[in-house]
């Protein structure tokens, strides 16, 4: 699927409308799922680092980072406090890629959520070595241009300035996909960013898109994502493959585009 073929439009009022309310129900129903879920020793502690959204901080990935750690992973905030949307932050996060795969000598694995996922894809453009994949939830790196209801990326960008040739190509190489495996999950009922511009460009063997039913503000807490991150999560770069829901009620209920 193509995205930059797609007509888009602003996420819908009512999705806007009713984010934070779905938010605390998926955050319900995630309490829910985590005692069912206490955790096990099946994960092989390879290191992974999770990068909250726009204006979010460690507060924000706090419970998935708790889930994955009861799953056996050595989980890593982003460790620069809240997200303003810096474009340092690029530098420092290299850095810290830098060291962590210097201590553990393993790949590490990303998972960005909106904006974090932008810089996810973009760490492992540059150091494909070290990463083992990236996961990305909710994250509009196609037509950072677009309507939608979070412009910090276009705001950041461009600021009221005209942009410099080094700013036009980065906008430009931003939908490219990193070489690595990549998920992005992404839902229609996403009421912040457009749920078209949070796709790869196209599925290959190492790029796939899954939607899931829920709002952006929930997909930290969202039981369908944490099922996808978890069967992820497992994979090496040499073994990995697409997703797959264990049965054909499964797919129907939550992971529809499968």
């Amino acid at each position: 699927m193509h995205a930059n073929k797609i007509k888009v439009a602003r996420p819908s009022l009512f999705w806007l409308a009713t984010e934070a309310g779905r938010a605390v129900t998926e955050l319900g129903i995630n309490y829910s799922y985590r005692m069912l879920h206490q955790g096990d020793d099946t994960g092989d502690g390879h290191p992974v680092i999770v990068l909250p959204g726009f204006m979010a901080g460690a507060q924000s990935t706090l419970i998935l980072r708790q889930h994955l750690k009861k799953h056996n992973y050595r989980v890593f905030d982003w460790g620069l406090g809240r997200n303003y949307g810096k474009t340092t932050y690029m530098a420092q996060l290299i850095d810290k890629i830098d060291v962590i795969y210097a201590k553990y000598g393993q790949p590490i694995s990303l998972i960005g959520w909106s904006l974090g996922g932008v810089y996810a894809r973009e760490i492992a453009k540059e150091r494909p070595e070290k990463i083992r994949q990236v996961i990305t939830m909710g994250s509009p790196f196609q037509g950072v241009t677009e309507a939608n209801h979070a412009s910090w990326l276009h705001d950041l960008l461009f600021s009221g300035r005209e942009l410099d040739h080094e700013q036009l190509e980065y906008l430009r190489q931003l939908p490219l996909p990193a070489p690595v495996p990549t998920t992005a999950i992404y839902s229609k009922e996403d009421g912040v960013v457009p749920w078209e511009m949070c796709m790869e460009i196209e599925e290959t063997p190492i790029h796939q898109n899954i939607q899931v039913r829920g709002s952006h503000l929930g997909f930290g807490v969202n039981t369908a994502v944490y099922t996808i991150i978890l069967d992820r999560l497992q994979y090496q770069r040499a073994d990995w493959e697409h997703f797959h829901p264990g049965s054909y009620l499964e797919r129907k209920l939550f992971y529809p585009s499968l």
